[in-house]
C-alpha cells in the first residue's frame, strides 16, 4: 500500500536510455523518486521484486514487443500498477497493453498528464486491491465451508453458521476461522493404510 501519495517510489523502464532520462526528469519534477531504471526485459522481474515500487512507468520505445514484455513481467509480480508512456497515441499498443494489465497511459513528456495519470492509477489500484482482497476472503470462506460440509455432513448454511459461531466464541473474524480450517484440513485427512503384503 502507498504510504505517501505525494512522494512515490517509481520504477521506470524503457528500451532507450534517453527516454528513461526524460521520464525520470518528469517524475523528479513531480516530487517523486525514481528508485530503479531498467532497460532489459530479463532484469525487470527481479528489479520489481527487489525494489518494490509504488508505481512502474513503462515507455514505448522503438518496438512495442519490448514494452509489452516489460509490462507483462511487472504485472506478473503483482507488485504495483503500471502506466504506459507513449510517444504518440497508438491504439493497437494501448489495447495490447491493457490486456497485459496497465492501469493508465500517457503521452510522453507532459508533467500534468503524468500527475493526473498517477492520481487515477492510485485510485484504481486501491479499488482493485480491495476487490481482490474481498474475492480472496470469499474464496477462503467457501473453501472452509466445503471442508466443514464434507467433514460433518452439513449444509452450506450450517457450515457458514459454524464458522460464524466459532469466530464469535474465539473473538476472531470469520476469515481467520476459515483460514484456520483450510490450513488444518490437510492434517486431519485420514491416512490410507495399504492392504497387507
Amino acid at each position: 500500500m502507498v504510504e505517501d501519495p505525494d512522494h512515490l517510489r517509481i520504477l521506470i523502464a524503457d528500451e532507450l536510455e534517453t527516454r528513461l532520462d526524460e521520464i525520470a526528469q518528469v517524475v523528479d519534477g513531480l516530487g517523486h523518486t525514481v528508485i530503479a531504471r531498467v532497460l532489459d526485459v530479463s532484469e525487470i522481474a527481479e528489479e520489481t521484486r527487489r525494489s518494490r515500487p509504488d508505481i512502474a512507468i513503462v515507455g514505448l520505445g522503438d518496438e512495442s514487443k519490448h514494452a509489452l514484455d516489460l509490462i507483462s513481467a511487472i504485472v506478473k509480480q503483482a507488485a504495483c500498477p503500471v502506466i504506459a508512456d507513449l510517444e504518440t497515441e497508438d491504439s493497437t499498443f494501448i489495447d495490447a497493453a491493457a490486456r497485459r494489465g496497465i492501469f493508465a497511459y500517457i503521452t510522453h513528456g507532459r508533467p500534468p498528464d503524468m500527475a493526473n495519470a498517477i492520481d487515477i492509477v492510485l485510485q484504481r489500484y486501491a479499488e482493485f486491491s480491495r476487490l481482490e482482497g474481498a474475492f480472496g476472503r470469499r474464496v477462503l470462506i467457501e473453501q472452509a465451508k466445503g471442508i466443514l460440509m464434507e467433514r460433518h455432513g452439513v449444509s452450506a448454511d450450517e457450515a457458514f453458521a459454524e464458522l460464524r459461531s466459532r469466530a464469535r466464541n474465539t473473538g476472531t473474524t470469520v476469515v481467520e476461522v476459515a483460514e484456520a480450517v483450510t490450513l488444518s484440513h490437510p492434517l486431519l485427512k485420514t491416512r490410507q493404510v495399504p492392504d497387507g503384503p
